[in-house]
């Protein structure tokens, strides 16, 4: 079972133990040729791994409006798209075309590995930008031979979406990516008798470059992050993964926060990915004394607030972002929290989302929130200014990731 389980292009890099876990939790299953694997519409709450043969991926089976989408071969994962769907139902139906056997795998199983991988996150994405890739350049194809007058790709789609399947897969995948990537974020927040947490974030697009974190490094020091990748959408969603994998894989060393992205920055040089970038400010929380002991590459400062929402001063310094520089320039800083006061971090889409009047919701605007929700819980209050941001915008299309973590000092 481990031997067929490492072939799979998926689980390929996966350690031992993750095999072991696999082959014991995969239950081996066969269809003879013509046999359906899944139905449309149907709730499940398995999926299946390709070993042998071949399956026809089909829309409305059965009806006068069936279409083939695709054949799928051994090594890929099919009905996947049903794990992340709200209501785990699946968006086609898949038939034997040969005497097939698969592995299944269950729901809850999968996603407890990509809790504790989340590299396979990363792949699962990359997977789907190239699956999306594919269907794009044929929906381009198919659109330039009924209208020669469309001459973007993307308004093509928007133009055509009633009538093409390639623009709903194309919907579906980025579906699955968006929910993919919100399982990469913590599901729940670390529990404090000294500290109230709280984060709240709100991608622009479907999937963004926003990300944050709480990572436990010991009994004593909770890690702290917030990044803001360049640009927007799957290639944002990508380097974000890389860039959240490599922190958390070196902030759980215990090594200063300086040193973390130092080792971050270089694995990110190492990768050498033209016009990507990220800003990042990551700090250690001493859960017994209040100490934050933080660095900033080229983030927005902290915001940090008394117990009546009076702002704490904090020296202005220069700093560069990661992921460009051999060398960039960080700032390290600590600070206090002191019980009554609260420290907010955040993304520039806050303090830069504009309104019909090009006018930007400023950090003194951030001031006013915090001063106005002072007294309710940190999660509240992230997500209390999340809205705040959002009336300040109107009806003016949302231009940015808003990224908001909040710890409040009992």
């Amino acid at each position: 079972m481990k031997d067929i389980i490492q072939r799979i292009p998926l689980f390929s890099a996966l350690p031992e133990e993750e095999l072991d876990y696999l082959a014991e939790n995969l239950q081996p299953s066969e269809f003879v040729a013509g046999a359906l694997l899944m139905y449309e519409g149907r709730s499940e709450s398995t999926f299946h791994i390709l070993v042998e043969g071949q399956v026809e991926i089909i829309k409305a089976l059965g009806s006068g409006d069936e279409r083939l989408l695709t054949v799928m071969e051994p090594g890929v994962l099919i009905g996947e798209m049903s794990a992340f769907r709200e209501k785990h139902t699946h968006s086609a139906s898949a038939r034997a075309l040969d005497d097939v056997r698969t592995l299944k795998i269950s729901r809850d199983t999968f996603d407890a590995l990509l809790q504790r991988n989340p590299h396979l996150a990363f792949k699962l994405v990359r997977t789907l930008t190239r699956r999306l890739d594919e269907s794009e350049d044929e929906t381009i194809e198919d659109l330039r031979t009924k209208n020669l007058q469309l001459q973007q790709a993307y308004q093509a789609l928007k133009d055509a979406q009633e009538q093409i399947i390639e623009k709903e897969k194309l919907e579906a995948e980025l579906d699955i990516a968006q929910n993919i990537q919100q399982g990469i974020l913590p599901q729940t927040l670390p529990e404090s008798t000294k500290f109230d947490l709280g984060a709240h974030m709100l991608a622009a697009r479907k999937v963004g470059g926003d990300f944050y974190d709480f990572i436990p490094i010991n009994e004593k020091q909770l890690g702290i992050v917030v990044g803001d990748v360049s640009g927007k959408g799957v290639p944002a969603a990508l380097y974000m993964a890389l860039t959240y994998s490599f922190l958390r894989a070196e902030a759980t060393r215990g090594q200063p926060p300086a040193e973390v992205l130092k080792a971050v920055n270089k694995h990110l040089l190492d990768r050498e990915i033209d016009g990507m970038y990220v800003t990042i400010l990551y700090g250690m929380l001493d859960l017994e004394d209040g100490t934050f002991t933080y660095v900033r590459a080229g983030h927005p400062y902290p915001l940090v607030v008394d117990e009546e929402g009076k702002p704490l001063e904090i020296a202005a310094c220069t700093s560069q972002l990661i992921g460009f520089f051999e060398e960039p320039l960080l700032e390290e800083r600590e600070l206090q929290l002191k019980p009554g006061q609260s420290l907010l971090l955040f993304s520039d889409g806050v303090t830069e989302a504009v309104n019909e009047a090009d006018e930007e919701f400023s950090v003194d605007d951030l001031v006013e929130g915090l001063q106005e929700l002072q007294g309710g819980s940190a999660q509240a209050l992230c997500e209390e200014l999340t809205q705040a941001v959002l009336k300040h915008t109107g009806s003016s299309e949302q231009q940015d990731d808003i990224t908001l973590v909040a710890v409040h000092c009992n």
